[in-house]
């Protein structure tokens, strides 16, 4: 059985992008009464870059500047966010929404798009397909480059049981804009697990057992870019951004009709437990997975090296048991993951044990 593949719609990609966001959304503007919900990073509030400055919207419209500083997005938080944008407006739904930061954000916005339309918490549609009803227009900017949250077709929420996406074909967004010049300066540390978010993706597409040449020939390029942006000392930041962009969409692309692999396993398990955000979680977790793979690990140290990246390391130590155990539950219960890296016979390879021994290293 083949996935009967669903994409962004529409995408608009180059520098200067942003500024048609706002004819776009004049075409979403039909009635008097329509209005469209911003949801945007908190940290563009108060005078980080000139975003703030530059939404295009209008008196009906509503600003919402979503706290993702020190969390992952939650069940909660989107539910909270559904819940408010409806009583401001007497259930009139939005004519759109659009997210505006980094793959939390992006996260966010298309939950929101689909929990106005769905009654009750959002937590009860986290897994594939359970989603009731189609959820409305919305439209990614993503400000820093990385997650591939802009083309992937799964939320990513941390709920009161479980760290598990709202993932259905009415995730994706409708419309994505990526222009290299609205992408924020962030410290190197953050930068970079960012940016290798989109390269772990790529090396657990191409190793997989569901690759396929569709997965490869996004896959590989954008492994050429990362590479390109993480070692090559001669681009300039703009150079990078607009790369590094490119790569997170494309290795969306990529692991939307392949799948991610042991690293993101247990990175859910990491971020679940102890709130880690998602992209230091896969690279605490891709650091001692060199069985799996290779010289990806390597290479990926060189870049860890090169960037002067503060890894953190020995954190096992101060883990207690009931804590590693947690950690063990939330990965191992990703089937789809492991069925992906290792095979259907996943089960007869890997035990809870061998899962332990791998937090155990970090």
């Amino acid at each position: 059985m083949f996935k009967n593949f669903k994409s962004v719609d529409r995408c608009v990609i180059g520098k200067g992008a942003y500024n048609q966001l706002g004819e776009i959304l004049e075409k979403r503007r039909i009635a008097s009464d329509d209005y469209i919900v911003f949801i945007v990073d908190k940290v563009f509030e108060n005078g980080l870059t000139n975003i703030k400055q530059r939404i295009p919207s209008k008196p009906n419209d509503i600003v919402i500047y979503a706290d993702v500083n020190d969390h992952e997005p939650t069940t909660e938080q989107v539910d909270e966010i559904r819940d408010s944008i409806l009583a401001n407006k007497n259930s009139l739904l939005p004519a759109g929404i659009v997210g505006i930061g980094g793959g939390s954000i992006m996260d966010i916005a298309k939950a929101t798009a689909l929990m106005v339309t769905n009654e009750g918490s959002s937590q009860l549609y986290q897994g594939l397909n359970l989603i009731k009803n189609s959820g409305i227009w919305h439209c990614g900017v993503p400000t820093i480059a990385g997650t591939g949250a802009e083309v992937s077709m799964t939320a990513v929420l941390t709920g009161p049981t479980k760290k598990l996406g709202l993932k259905c074909d009415w995730t994706i967004f409708d419309q994505v804009i990526l222009d290299p010049e609205v992408v924020a300066d962030v410290p190197t540390d953050q930068w970079f697990y960012t940016g290798m978010d989109s390269y772990i993706h790529c090396v657990e597409s191409l190793t997989g057992t569901l690759n396929n040449e569709f997965s490869r020939a996004f896959g590989e390029k954008s492994l050429l870019l990362c590479q390109e942006v993480y070692l090559n000392d001669n681009l300039t930041k703009l150079e990078k951004d607009e790369k590094l962009m490119i790569a997170s969409y494309m290795g969306g692309l990529s692991l939307t009709y392949s799948e991610v692999g042991v690293c993101h396993a247990l990175s859910y398990g990491l971020s679940y437990v102890f709130g880690y955000r998602h992209g230091i979680a896969n690279c605490i977790a891709f650091d001692v997975l060199e069985d799996y793979y290779g010289d990806y690990v390597t290479e990926f140290r060189k870049m860890v090296t090169k960037h002067n990246v503060t890894l953190p390391k020995n954190l096992a130590k101060s883990w207690s048991n009931e804590e590693i155990e947690r950690m063990v539950d939330t990965t191992i219960a990703l089937e789809h993951m492991w069925n992906h890296a290792v095979g259907k016979d996943w089960k007869q390879k890997v035990s809870r044990d061998s899962i332990r021994k791998l937090f155990e290293r970090m």
